[in-house]
């Protein structure tokens, strides 16, 4: 039996389309998109800040009955 909702993550080697075609070629709908920023430790001038270095983007989606 399948789950009813899984999350997908958009993989580092791999366009948005691509995990788009993969989570319906698992019989899946997507429901929501949310994206997630990726911050680095910077030391500048002795304070220590953080810096966006990407993002992460990830699909809800549920089983199409």
């Amino acid at each position: 039996m399948s789950k009813k909702k899984l999350q997908f993550e958009v993989q580092e080697n791999e366009s948005i389309e691509d995990c788009l075609n993969r989570i319906k070629e698992q019989g899946y709908a997507p429901i929501r998109r949310m994206e997630k920023p990726i911050f680095q430790e910077v030391k500048k001038d002795g304070e220590m800040i953080y810096e966006p270095v990407g993002r992460q983007i990830v699909f809800e989606a549920k089983l199409i009955e």
